[in-house]
């Protein structure tokens, strides 16, 4: 664990409960948790001996939280490139159904790579396809976040409901009900670290209404809190999904799953798009959380979420970049600027909601995941106790620095560059360098098991 660390001479965002902000503050970290932030300079005290960060032309934020993604896909991109969610699917499964321990081990260490490099220091994955023979393939993903240095909320997902029972997915790449139970048992007993500010986390997740059946769903949430883990899934992300619920159950996506025993505050569902006003009371009563998408959303045209409909009924809501195959992009501090626009787009199609301003969207990156992944005490605002997850900006550039609201740069300017970000205190990146792992080994080996994964088969 680190020992001292002062950043100042920084404009300060905490995103505390009362979104205190200061244009030129302090961050004093001990012991990888905050100990005090405020105005003007750090205290005299706190310097000897410690680490000093001049933050003069940046703007420190908590470190963003990334609340659904699937790493896997990073050596996927760039396929299927004018396809629909359901499109998307069909023409990916069977090249997903190659992967293997090695592949994903490169594929997650390069998405969590350029997810901190974005000012990520918590993310979840949802990883469901697991092919016979593979390895062990959540392992891997894991050991990719532990070199990269940044904290993984990893989700042993599931599908078993191949396309000769009616699902979308080949019967190739589908498990059976109680290999999944035990394996998901094995996997909390194995990975899930539950004390306060770990970097390891496991959740059930079981990956959607067409590809799952509905008893899977439901052992998966009972085993789920018989462990004390989270569960997760998509959810309401097109309108092919609700229909094919209407046909298949005669209910609404957020029905179906209810019925299931999935909504509490132990759950939080992805996407979210097509949710009628009946689901977003239920989600906000049962404090279920949802992680907004919007960049793969507008790739798979799967419509605009109303999240500001959420939030004003209480829902907690966080922040996503999604499977890097359906946002290639893949930088987290960009879905702060297409939360905003997504909500102005729904509002300009005459929908009840109003748009989103630039310190909601960064609430949502911030203490709006750690809110949806559990993590509400540890990390997601600058709060002496909290860890330190702190991301420090560069605005004083050519993209930003005549931006004179900081929070306004980061969030409508372009990616910002990262002059720090920490986890626990420990340093992940500085001056824009990965200092953990290298970030040309990381492109290397994503390359070559890209190449590989086209050429299999």
């Amino acid at each position: 664990m680190s020992g001292t660390l002062v950043i100042e001479n920084c404009a300060v965002a905490t995103v505390d409960e009362r979104g205190s902000e200061y244009a030129v503050g302090y961050v004093v970290v001990s012991d990888g948790r905050i100990v005090q932030v405020g105005p003007g300079a750090a205290p005299v005290r706190w310097h000897d001996g410690a680490r000093v960060v001049d933050g003069s032309g940046c703007l420190a934020t908590p470190g963003l939280v990334n609340s659904h993604h699937h790493l896997y896909q990073w050596i996927f991109r760039g396929l299927a490139q004018d396809a629909t969610l359901f499109e998307w699917l069909v023409e990916l499964y069977p090249r997903w159904a190659r992967i293997d321990e090695p592949a994903v081990y490169a594929a997650a260490g390069a998405g969590l790579g350029w997810l901190a490099l974005s000012g990520c220091s918590t993310s979840s994955d949802h990883h469901y396809l697991f092919p016979r023979g593979s390895g062990d393939l959540l392992g891997a993903t894991i050991m990719a976040a532990r070199a990269v240095g940044v904290r993984l909320d990893a989700t042993r997902g599931s599908m078993d409901l191949g396309e000769s029972a009616g699902g979308l997915p080949p019967d190739s790449v589908v498990e059976d009900l109680d290999e999944i139970l035990s394996a998901s048992k094995d996997a909390v007993d194995r990975y899930h670290d539950p004390s306060p500010g770990s970097l390891t986390r496991i959740a059930l997740a079981p990956c959607s209404p067409f590809s799952v059946t509905g008893e899977l769903m439901k052992q998966s949430a009972e085993l789920a809190r018989d462990l004390g883990v989270r569960l997760h899934t998509h959810l309401a992300e097109t309108v092919d999904e609700d229909d094919y619920c209407r046909e298949q159950f005669g209910v609404t996506p957020a029905e179906y799953v209810e019925s299931l025993g999935w909504m509490g505050a132990d759950v939080w569902f992805a996407h979210g798009v097509h949710l009628d006003d009946a689901a977003i009371a239920r989600m906000a009563a049962t404090a279920t959380g949802l992680a907004h998408c919007p960049s793969s959303n507008g790739r798979l045209g799967a419509g605009l979420a109303p999240i500001k409909t959420l939030l004003n009924a209480g829902v907690p809501v966080g922040l996503g970049v999604d499977g890097a195959a359906s946002q290639e992009s893949g930088m987290l501090v960009e879905e702060l600027r297409q939360a905003v626009y997504v909500s102005r787009l729904r509002a300009l199609t005459g929908a009840a909601d109003r748009s989103i301003d630039a310190r909601t969207a960064l609430r949502l990156a911030t203490a709006g995941g750690a809110r949806v992944l559990g993590r509400q005490d540890e990390i997601g605002s600058l709060t002496p106790g909290r860890f330190a997850d702190i991301a420090l900006w560069k605005l004083d550039g050519l993209g930003h620095a005549d931006i004179t609201d900081p929070v306004a740069a980061l969030v409508f300017g372009p990616p910002a560059p990262l002059k720090l970000l920490t986890v626990n205190g420990e340093v992940v990146v500085e001056d824009g360098e990965l200092r953990t792992v290298d970030s040309a080994e990381l492109a290397r080996e994503a390359r070559a098991a890209h190449l590989r994964m086209m050429e299999a088969g």
